[in-house]
């Protein structure tokens, strides 16, 4: 991940933990997608990543290019890989 990259997603968590999380209902939208304009902090919170994208864009087409995506009850947006699991040896 290039440095540019690395401070977008700090900035971008910084502005979740802020001015997100205080406005979202954590539980209830936990797998609902966030997209932050990390200059003006403003951001969309949708069910569907491409609609918040796309309403962000709408009210701020500036941001094209400065936008970090996460889910509201994960630092990440997606999750790649399997997923270890316990077994039992019975």
């Amino acid at each position: 991940m290039s440095e540019e990259s690395l401070e977008l997603a700090e900035r971008g968590n910084e502005i979740f933990e802020r001015v997100v999380r205080p406005e979202v209902d954590v539980e209830n939208d936990a797998q609902k997608f966030v997209v932050i304009d990390v200059e003006s902090e403003d951001y969309e919170v949708d069910a569907n990543a491409r609609a918040a994208f796309d309403r962000l864009m709408e009210r701020r087409p500036d941001a094209r290019g400065r936008t970090w995506l996460r889910r509201v009850g994960s630092r990440h947006a997606y999750h790649f890989g399997g997923r270890l699991r316990e077994t039992s040896n019975e």
